[in-house]
């Protein structure tokens, strides 16, 4: 691997740990303080365990951001994943 190619990487790698503790925050807290934060998502529908998920999109420099939450039946954020966010 070059010095540049280690250089990029460890810049993502810093991008996707501030997202991940960004995100973080919202675990254990109700659905509700994360409307409140981040507004009505997109689109939300119940997954193959009967959890919602709450989806986001954004986009920045044409590049479309997405993250999703895992709701349980108690309303609380149990999970999220995040793809092409910075």
């Amino acid at each position: 691997m070059t010095t540049a190619c280690k250089t990029i990487k460890e810049k993502t790698d810093a991008i996707v740990e501030k997202e991940n503790k960004k995100l973080s925050k919202f675990i254990g807290k109700s659905s509700g303080d994360l409307q409140i934060s981040l507004g009505k998502p997109n689109e939300d529908f119940k997954n193959e365990k009967g959890n919602s998920v709450f989806v986001y999109n954004s986009k920045k420099y044409g590049i479309t951001c997405e993250r999703r939450f895992e709701i349980n039946k108690n309303l609380t954020v149990i999970g999220f994943v995040s793809n092409g966010c910075f």
